[in-house]
């Protein structure tokens, strides 16, 4: 027969290990993060050092508009524009109203969308970023506005444009006048093209709907981030609708490259880089050569 004291909790005072009023040891919150692509368990400092890209695998991950702000700009140089411009709810969408502000308390701004001008390698741009943390960066009257200010001040300024896509489409809570969204931006976009100024997007993860439908896949040069998806309807859709399997990788940035749909695949971490090498050889910035500075005013 085993003997009672067999399953008894040893008696260890050792630094206070069996007092009940010992504090207990604990981690801060969000110490480590899960990579979605080859589920590491990543330290949350050093994935923040790396731009949010996996050191093991290379996934992107996601960023909020003032994370990839700082990763661009040139320290404290982004002045924002039409900061309180917000969506009302015009349908009187149900649950809508909640959702907004549920969206804001997540992801720490009041729309999907930061426009303002920033420098880059002390050259000066107007630039978007859409923030994947507020209904997926889906577009509203408020997005599509604040883009549009945005081109229009570029085109009085002279400036070159510079945007950071993510999105899931049109906001359907806000119906046609979403949809409308897309023809006032991509006016925008064409006064601010013809008059010979330089358009640069960057297409991340996911890039879809109404969005990839107008000023998204309107630029003069489109870069994606490696694996992005990238189009009008998703993949499940499409198969839905047409009832076969897809090819592997469909949509995704590579898949897009191949075809012609996008310029050039760009890592996180060289980005601004690759955007300050884009904007020295159109003709901005103090290092342009006379030639370069021809080049941007041909259109006109």
């Amino acid at each position: 027969m085993l003997p009672k004291y067999l399953f008894r909790k040893p008696k260890i005072t050792l630094e206070d290990a069996m007092n009940p009023n010992a504090d207990a040891p604990s981690a801060p919150d969000k110490m480590y993060v899960s990579c979605p692509g080859c589920k590491a368990m990543l330290l949350a400092s050093d994935l923040e050092a790396s731009a949010y890209v996996c050191p093991r695998c290379g996934h992107h991950m996601r960023m909020n508009a003032r994370k990839r702000i700082r990763l661009i700009c040139d320290a404290d140089s982004f002045s924002e524009m039409d900061a309180d411009l917000r969506s009302d709810d015009p349908l009187h969408f149900p649950e809508y109203p909640e959702k907004v502000q549920k969206a804001r308390k997540v992801s720490g701004d009041v729309e999907g969308v930061k426009t303002g001008i920033a420098r880059i390698g002390g050259i000066e741009v107007a630039l978007f970023v859409m923030n994947p943390y507020f209904m997926m960066g889906s577009m509203g009257t408020a997005v599509g506005e604040k883009i549009t200010r945005l081109f229009e001040y570029a085109l009085e300024h002279s400036l070159p444009v510079i945007g950071f896509t993510v999105s899931g489409g049109a906001r359907v809570q806000e119906g046609i006048l979403s949809l409308m969204q897309m023809a006032k931006t991509s006016g925008a976009v064409r006064r601010h093209s013809e008059a010979g100024n330089l358009y640069i997007v960057v297409l991340t993860d996911p890039t879809t709907g109404g969005v990839v439908a107008s000023f998204a896949m309107e630029a003069d040069i489109a870069l994606a981030e490696p694996r992005a998806l990238i189009g009008f309807a998703g993949p499940r859709v499409i198969e839905q609708t047409i009832r076969q399997k897809l090819p592997e990788g469909f949509q995704r940035a590579e898949f897009q490259l191949e075809r012609g749909f996008i310029d050039a695949i760009c890592d996180r971490r060289s980005q601004r880089d690759t955007l300050i090498q884009l904007l020295r050889l159109h003709g901005y910035g103090p290092r342009a050569g006379k030639e370069a500075a021809a080049c941007r005013h041909t259109t006109e």
